[in-house]
C-alpha cells in the first residue's frame, strides 16, 4: 500500500548521523499533531456531552477519567519501555531482538486491557463508587465505563503502536491514524448524542469505535509494512515464557516513569474531584472537569517533546555518543519552554472561549472555570519542563533518577499541595495545587544539577 510506504521518511541510522534539531522537528510536529488528535477525542466527547447532557454529564465523565489515565499510563509504560529497548537493540544492529521486544509489549498491553475490561463489566457499580461517583452521577458514570470498556483494548494499542511506528521512521502514519480517530469520533459523537439521544453512553461508544479504526491502521502497518520494528510471532514454552517475563519486567522498569506521569494526572484528577466536591459540590466538579479536558493537551505536549527526543537520545546513547545525547536534550528543553508559554497564554487571555466550548458562559460551573483557568495555567512551564527532564533520564536508562522526580511531582508534593493550598487560599488554592507541586519538583531538579551543562 503506497500510503504506508510513503509514510516512512526516516530510518534508524539517521538517528545517529542526522542534524538533531531537524530530526527532532521531523518527529515532533507529526507526533504532536497525532497526540493532540488523541486528546481531541476526549475533548470532543466533553463538548458534545456539555451541550447535549449538561454540567452533570461533564462531571460524570471526569469521574471516569482517572481510571482511563491509569490505562493510558500502562500503555505509555509499555510503549516507552519497548521503544527505548528496541532503539538500543537497533543501534547495536540486533533487529530481531528489537522486533521481539515490540511484539512482547503489544501482547502484554492486550492482556492487561482485556483483564480490566472484564473487571468493568463484572463490577460497574462498585468501580463507579470507588472513583467517587455521587448517587446523582452514578448512572451516567456506570454507563460511560461500560460502553467505553471495549475501546480500552484499542486505545492501549494506539498508544503503544505510536511509539513503535515513530521508531520505524513513520511519524506521519501515527499522525494519520490519530487524526482519523478524532474525525470519526467527532461524527459519531454528534450522531449518538443528539439524533440518537444516548447521552454519555453515546460518547463512550463513539470513542470505542474510533479507537478501533486508529488501532487497525497502525497494527496493519506493523504487521506487514514496518522495516525495523515489524511484529513477529512469539514462540511458546516454559523457558521462553520466563524470558518473556524477564523482558517485559525490564521494559516496564525503563518505562515506569511514563506510568507515573499518567498516575500523577490520575491522582490530580481524583483529588481535584474530591476537593472541588467538598468545597463547591457538583458544579465545582463540572468546572474542574473542563480544566481536566484541557490538561491532557498540555500533558501530551510535554510527553510528545520527551517522546520525540527519546529515539534520538536512546539511539545515540546506544552508540555511546554523549555529545549528541546532550544536544538532543537541549533541543527538547527549548521546545518545552516555548510550548508551555503558548499554553499559558491561551488559558490567561481566552478562558471564556475555552470554557464556552463546553458550557454556556452563564452556567455556574462555567463561571467557576473561567475564574480559575488563569490561576491554573501557572503550572504549565514547570509541568512541561519536568516531563522533558524525566523523559531524558528515561531515554538513557537512568530509571532511578527519572522515577524519583516522577514520584516527587505525583505523590510527595502533589498530595500535600491539594490538602494545604485550599486551606491557605480557598478555591484559588485548589487551582494552584498543581503549580506548587510542579514548581517544587522543578526546584529539586535544578538543585540536582540536571541543567548544569546547559
Amino acid at each position: 500500500m503506497p500510503t504506508f510506504a510513503a509514510a516512512m521518511e526516516l530510518n534508524s541510522q539517521a538517528l545517529g548521523t542526522g542534524n538533531i534539531p531537524r530530526l527532532f522537528r521531523q518527529i515532533f510536529y507529526p507526533s504532536l499533531l497525532g497526540m493532540l488528535s488523541v486528546s481531541a477525542v476526549t475533548v470532543i466527547d466533553g463538548i458534545f456531552v456539555g451541550h447535549g447532557v449538561g454540567s452533570d454529564g461533564i462531571a460524570a465523565v471526569n469521574i471516569c477519567v482517572p481510571l482511563l489515565m491509569v490505562v493510558s499510563g500502562m500503555a505509555l509504560m509499555l510503549g516507552t519501555g519497548c521503544s527505548v529497548t528496541a532503539s538500543i537493540c537497533l543501534a547495536k544492529g540486533n533487529k530481531n531482538m528489537a522486533r521481539t521486544a515490540v511484539s512482547q509489549a503489544l501482547l502484554t498491553g492486550l492482556v492487561f486491557s482485556a483483564v480490566l475490561m472484564s473487571v468493568i463489566f463484572l463490577f460497574p457499580n462498585w468501580l463507579s463508587r470507588l472513583l467517587g461517583a455521587s448517587e446523582n452521577l452514578l448512572p451516567m458514570v456506570k454507563d460511560y465505563l461500560i460502553w467505553y470498556a471495549p475501546g480500552m483494548l484499542f486505545d492501549v494499542m494506539i498508544i503503544q503502536s505510536s511509539f513503535i511506528v515513530r521508531l520505524d521512521g513513520a511519524p506521519k502514519l501515527a499522525m494519520i491514524s490519530s487524526i482519523a480517530c478524532a474525525v470519526i469520533n467527532l461524527i459519531l459523537d454528534y450522531i449518538f448524542i443528539f439524533p440518537f439521544g444516548w447521552g454519555v453512553k453515546g460518547a463512550a461508544l463513539a470513542s470505542s469505535i474510533c479507537c478501533l479504526v486508529g488501532a487497525a491502521i497502525q497494527i496493519i502497518y506493523l504487521g506487514w509494512y514496518a522495516k525495523d520494528t515489524r511484529i513477529i510471532g512469539l514462540r511458546m514454552g516454559l523457558k521462553r515464557f520466563k524470558l518473556y517475563l524477564h523482558s517485559i519486567a525490564s521494559q516496564c522498569k525503563v518505562g515506569s516513569t511514563a506510568l507515573l506521569g499518567e498516575l500523577t494526572m490520575a491522582m490530580f484528577m481524583f483529588l481535584g474531584n474530591q476537593i472541588f466536591m467538598r468545597y463547591l459540590g457538583d458544579d465545582g466538579v463540572g468546572a474542574f472537569g473542563i480544566a481536566c479536558y484541557y490538561l491532557p493537551f498540555v500533558f501530551m505536549i510535554g510527553n510528545t517533546i520527551a517522546q520525540s527526543a527519546q529515539p534520538i537520545i536512546s539511539y545515540n546513547y546506544g552508540l555511546e555518543d554523549m555529545g549528541r545525547v546532550h544536544e538532543a536534550f537541549v533541543v527538547s528543553l527549548r521546545n518545552a519552554l516555548s510550548c508551555s508559554l503558548i499554553s499559558m497564554a491561551a488559558f490567561i487571555f481566552i478562558p471564556k472561549l475555552l470554557v464556552g466550548l463546553f458550557l454556556p458562559i452563564e452556567d455556574n460551573a462555567a463561571q467557576i472555570a473561567i475564574s480559575g483557568f488563569p490561576v491554573f495555567s501557572a503550572a504549565f512551564v514547570f509541568f512541561i519542563t519536568n516531563l522533558a527532564v524525566i523523559g531524558y533520564y528515561q531515554s538513557i536508562e537512568r530509571v532511578r533518577k527519572a522515577t524519583f522526580f516522577a514520584l516527587l511531582r505525583g505523590v510527595v508534593f502533589l498530595i500535600p499541595s491539594f490538602l494545604l493550598m485550599p486551606r491557605l487560599m480557598g478555591v484559588n488554592g485548589i487551582w494552584l495545587a498543581l503549580a506548587v507541586s510542579e514548581a517544587l519538583t522543578f526546584l529539586v531538579i535544578l538543585l540536582s544539577g540536571s541543567f548544569k551543562k546547559i
